[in-house]
């Protein structure tokens, strides 16, 4: 068993560095204790487990796919019967192995285990099946690569699995509990999600955070996803930093261990979620335009080199089109695309002008080094005004590839990959 805490410890004070420890999110479903009577298996999510004198307490159910493999993990350190199961939220990797969590008790012939959420996440499971399609497909382009690996967060044909049970015990915006002797006072706050809990269990001295914190930036921008809330993310960290905390959980990546140092990690993911809305809402209220405001509004990029705010999966751009998605709507500020005309029409005139859409392709090849962003619009013009040339496929592809391997966030690498791998197949039709 790794001393998960020590690691932490090592990379946030600097004794170490993160790529001497290796990644921060660890997929290998090996259950830590990290204080009496709590522990974390490492997974996709993780699951977080308090004893109590009446059973288990577990913080998420990781996937589908992981779910049995997590409980395999707890069963090796306890056999204590699960008394409940709190969501941290709704997503996929926190909810889905629940089924595994049910058929243990039903094995051991022990009562079915609570489920609690909050109110909204009953809503998320509805909303998954309303547009179970449009999920897998963006889930596939964002994980495809964890799937690949075996670690999918879906199985069989519909997006949301069916051992996903719905809370039985849910909250509006506070609720105190206490299971088997330990008090768990949960606490509802937007964030990467409109449904999401944290919780501070007072004698542990412990906060169990979910998505909060994952050890890169914030997930505050997901360009596929529905809103997320970076206003009221940052208020609930500060809110954490506050508690007091020594011991701080996190659903994905290492725990920590110290109040100032819980403290300090903390006030650092609300300071640049901050700085993001107001450089964004100040230049909203001058009436920039949305062009503006995404070329303009850079973090420090010393703030974007701690190990715990690199934009590894998220980044700040896609968090500043969330801001303005969320307080400015959908219009741009630019009237041509207030009712504009279909893309392969502007595409066939610009191919057109230049004397025809291989020129737009090669000029994107050719641009691909020193303006990859350029490049992407050329090769994407150039497609569409001539959908069946196979040949510009080919150069769309590598464009695409190129521009893959020049970035950090996982949700750009996942979209350009998918857009390099499907020009791919369409040069390669027979």
């Amino acid at each position: 068993m790794a001393d998960l805490l020590s690691l932490s410890t090592a990379v946030i004070d600097g004794t170490t560095s993160a790529e001497d420890v290796g990644p921060m999110n660890r997929i290998n479903f090996q259950l830590s204790p990290v204080a009496d009577g709590v522990a974390m298996v490492e997974a996709f999510s993780h699951c977080v487990l308090f004893e109590t004198d009446d059973g288990l307490v577990a913080f998420d159910t990781s996937g589908v796919q992981g779910g049995q493999r997590v409980v395999e993990a707890i069963r090796g350190w306890r056999k204590d019967r699960f008394n409940s199961l709190v969501y941290t939220h709704g997503h996929l990797d926190h909810v889905g192995g629940c089924g595994a969590f049910m058929a243990d008790a039903e094995r051991a012939g022990t009562p079915r285990p609570q489920v609690i959420g909050h109110e909204n996440v009953p809503h998320r499971f509805d909303r998954y099946n309303f547009t179970s399609g449009y999920n897998t497909v963006i889930n596939q382009r964002q994980f495809g690569q964890f799937s690949r690996r075996g670690y999918a967060i879906t199985d069989g044909d519909s997006f949301l699995p069916a051992g996903a049970a719905k809370p039985d015990v849910m909250y509006h915006d506070r609720m105190e509990l206490c299971v088997g002797g330990l008090d768990i006072h949960l606490k509802h706050a937007k964030g990467e999600t409109d449904d999401h809990t944290w919780a501070w269990i007072p004698s542990k001295k412990a906060i169990c955070a979910g998505d909060f914190f994952i050890w890169c930036f914030p997930n505050a921008g997901n360009p596929q996803k529905v809103q997320r809330y970076p206003v009221e993310w940052a208020r609930a960290m500060r809110d954490m930093a506050e508690q007091g905390a020594e011991l701080f959980l996190p659903a994905h990546g290492l725990p920590i261990e110290g109040k100032e140092r819980i403290r300090d990690v903390l006030t650092n993911v609300a300071q640049a979620l901050e700085f993001l809305v107001k450089e964004t809402i100040d230049r909203m209220n001058e009436g920039a335009r949305l062009d503006e405001i995404v070329h303009e509004v850079k973090i420090d990029p010393s703030v974007l080199e701690k190990p715990y705010l690199r934009p590894i999966y998220d980044e700040p751009e896609f968090v500043v089109r969330n801001i303005w998605r969320m307080y400015g709507g959908w219009y741009d500020g630019n009237p041509a695309h207030l009712k504009p005309a279909p893309d392969s029409a502007l595409a066939s005139e610009l191919a057109t002008l230049a004397g025809g859409a291989r020129k737009l392709a090669e000029r994107g090849a050719a641009l691909s080094e020193s303006d990859p962003r350029l490049a992407c619009h050329l090769v994407e013009l150039a497609v569409q005004a001539s959908p069946e040339d196979k040949s510009l496929h080919e150069i769309r592809a590598a464009v695409y590839q190129h521009r893959r391997g020049l970035e950090s966030s996982l949700m750009a690498k996942g979209i350009y990959g998918s857009a390099a791998n499907e020009s791919k197949a369409r040069a390669e039709e027979q």
